[in-house]
């Protein structure tokens, strides 16, 4: 009997092995909630933080499972899909821009956000060094970056007297906005250049956008940081070229797509850093005691065909400073 006992435990045993192997398995794959805010606009990048997470020991079908959602520009709707993210208690929410960040911390106050976004100074979190909620990240700029950019313009077109800003109203958080816009006009009256704020909430203000800079004879243009403005890059070059229009924009995606210079971060690597973040996450640390990451690396970039197309001189202090030039 108790030989027929122990067969029949063992035989049980071998027979619910197999679940028990397949429950474990379903509890280590991990749930992440991607929050877009506008169609492509970083549509090279989950890419590289696909691969991060790759390396780190999350493969999307194997033990990752990555629920997309866009608002496809249309911002009304990221409350919404931020909710349905929430309802479906992911693991961690990744928000690629600040509206996007915003609206998902308005749809949950406990399930992780990672922000690539996070505004200096900023309305998500209480303290860079203490966030202290449940939203965590990385400084997606610097608002003094603009002053920056637009001190590179200048050394290329050392004549020029009036700019143009482009710039998206509700593009970043209402607080960073304010800054962003008083530290671009600080840099061009101290360079003592006219300043021409330009707004464009969408791709069809564009060509208003450049005709108001006609009219206004801007003889440059400076394109301020917001995620539709990444996304419409190639559209945003070739206004400024058919505008012979001299531009520095935020990020070299622009120099690379025939854009003059650009001045900020490298975007694929913010998004590899982020995904640090979200596995640390993953692996049990809390969102509110993860520091944001401030940016302390800039890269310059110039396309000298662009110079050339234009009839400009690139001064070879600015060339020897460049991180890439594009022949």
């Amino acid at each position: 009997m108790r030989l027929i006992g122990l067969a029949v435990i063992l035989a049980v045993s071998v027979l619910h092995a197999p679940l028990a192997t397949d429950a474990q398995s379903a509890a280590k794959i991990a749930r992440i909630g991607w929050l877009g805010s506008h169609p492509g606009g970083n549509a090279l990048y989950p890419e590289a933080f696909l691969q991060e997470l790759h390396d780190l020991g999350y493969v999307e079908g194997r033990n990752l499972v990555i629920e997309y959602r866009s608002a496809e520009g249309k911002l009304e709707r990221l409350p919404a899909l931020a909710a349905e993210l929430a309802a479906l208690k992911v693991d961690v929410i990744v928000a690629p821009s600040t509206v996007a960040a915003l609206a998902a911390k308005q749809a949950t106050s406990t399930l992780p956000i990672v922000s690539l976004t996070v505004p200096v100074p900023s309305e998500l979190v209480t303290s860079l060094a203490r966030p202290g909620g449940n939203v965590t990240g990385l400084a997606f700029f610097s608002p003094e970056l603009v002053g920056k950019c637009l001190e590179q313009l200048k050394q290329v077109v050392p004549g020029v007297s009036r700019v143009a800003a482009l710039w998206q109203p509700g593009g970043q958080g209402e607080r960073t906005e304010k800054d962003m816009l008083k530290r671009v006009e600080a840099a061009a009256t101290a360079l003592g250049v006219r300043l021409q704020l330009v707004e464009a909430r969408g791709p069809e203000d564009f060509d208003r956008a450049f005709s108001e800079m006609t009219r206004a004879r801007a003889g440059a243009l400076t394109v301020l940081p917001s995620n539709m403005v990444f996304s419409e890059r190639r559209r945003l070059v070739d206004l400024a070229a058919k505008n012979r229009l001299p531009a520095v924009y935020p990020w070299r995606e622009f120099v690379e797509a025939g854009g003059l210079m650009s001045y900020g971060l490298n975007v694929a690597d913010l998004f590899r850093r982020a995904a640090v973040y979200v596995v640390k996450i993953l692996k049990g640390a809390k969102p509110g005691d993860l520091p944001i990451e401030q940016p302390t690396t800039f890269e310059l970039v110039i396309n000298l065909k662009t110079a050339k197309t234009l009839g400009l001189t690139i001064p070879q202090t600015l060339l020897q400073r460049a991180d890439q030039v594009i022949q």
